[in-house]
């Protein structure tokens, strides 16, 4: 289908994984604008995002196969593609995935490197790419030209500070530095305390600053965290996501350690192995130090556990108990309550 069309005409599916969401999101924004642009320019594009977990394999691979009646050209965003698992359901898109709707492109993304083999056999070669995060060699480079094109000036301190304190990725980066830039101005040097107060005064709640108020063990902190982000509309799909990307990221550096592969501590700038499992930031590995230490070797598996738990009773219980059951569920991780309880067990 589609093989004598020009290449913007053609069915495309697309396989963008790993941590580095600045340049995955780039790389995104540029196929949605070469499609906007085509042949002629100026062509109507329909976008949709489904998000794996809570679409289906067969409401995905339905909408994918519809022609569109209004728009020139489709664009679908298939995110948290690493939790199609289901025999059934990758057969369903891989077969989609073989053959393409013409006029329709498909982007499968994930943080994870991986995701099931017959979805990424089924993607062309040149059509998969891992997006990782910056060497320690290029972090502290990528953080000084970021201000230099601002017209600012930052100290080497206040560039440690940055990467120690902000996720590494070049989206979270850009976001912070952007900050930074827009209070301090052109007008002085950005130094260590600079950064640190203009950041711990505007840092956003996120699934990654409530993991570290777990991993801390302050529970009143983790439930102020908690109605900060349902304030701000965050659903709980999201939430639990994101802290079960944390529990993986454990699970990984408890496994090492107890491998003796790492060394308990927070290491050194530029170990390797803490960036392979994506632990780049000294800042960030306290976190991961410290809910080891707090909760011990096998916590990881029981937090994902118990996460799967609450995720099946979120789904059942619907809106009007979504408040009480994270709260239940933070408590359990926090008073270290082992799954296997039913979920309204006292």
């Amino acid at each position: 289908m589609g093989k004598n069309l020009p290449d913007s005409e053609n069915g495309r599916c697309f396989l963008f994984l790993g941590p580095e969401l600045g340049e995955k999101n780039e790389a995104v924004t540029e196929i949605r604008r070469n499609l906007e642009a085509g042949p002629g320019g100026n062509r109507t594009l329909e976008e949709t995002s489904f998000y794996a977990g809570e679409s289906t394999a067969s409401d995905m691979s339905a909408a994918l196969r519809n022609a569109s009646l209004f728009s020139d050209t489709r664009l679908f965003l298939i995110k948290n593609a690493e939790l199609i698992k289901d025999k059934g359901d990758t057969e369903l898109l891989s077969s989609y995935i073989r053959s393409p709707q013409a006029g329709t492109t498909v982007i499968f993304l994930s943080d994870e490197t991986k995701i099931a083999k017959s979805l990424e056999d089924a993607v062309p070669p040149n059509n998969k790419r891992i997006f990782w995060e910056l060497f320690e060699n290029r972090k502290g480079p990528w953080v000084r030209d970021f201000f230099r094109q601002k017209g600012c000036r930052i100290s080497d301190g206040g560039i440690t500070t940055v990467l120690e304190l902000v996720e590494n990725n070049t989206d979270a980066l850009k976001r912070e530095c952007g900050r930074l830039a827009l209070f301090y101005g052109q007008d002085r040097l950005i130094d260590t305390a600079d950064v640190e107060e203009c950041l711990s005064h505007t840092r956003e709640e996120s699934s990654f600053t409530l993991f570290s108020r777990i991993a801390s063990g302050d529970l009143s902190k983790c439930l102020e965290s908690l109605h900060t982000l349902l304030g701000a509309k965050e659903s709980f799909q999201a939430i639990l996501g994101g802290l079960t990307w944390c529990f993986r990221r454990l699970r990984d550096y408890q496994a090492l350690v107890e491998a003796g592969v790492l060394p308990p501590g927070i290491g050194k700038p530029g170990d390797l192995e803490f960036k392979k499992i994506g632990l780049g930031s000294l800042k960030s590995r306290a976190d991961y130090v410290q809910a080891d230490q707090r909760y011990g070797r096998g916590a990881a598996d029981r937090f994902l556990s118990l996460a799967a738990e609450y995720d099946t009773a979120l789904r059942t219980g619907g809106t009007p108990l979504e408040t009480l059951l994270l709260e239940m569920f933070l408590i359990k991780l926090v008073n270290g309550t082992h799954p296997g309880q039913p979920w309204g067990a006292r």
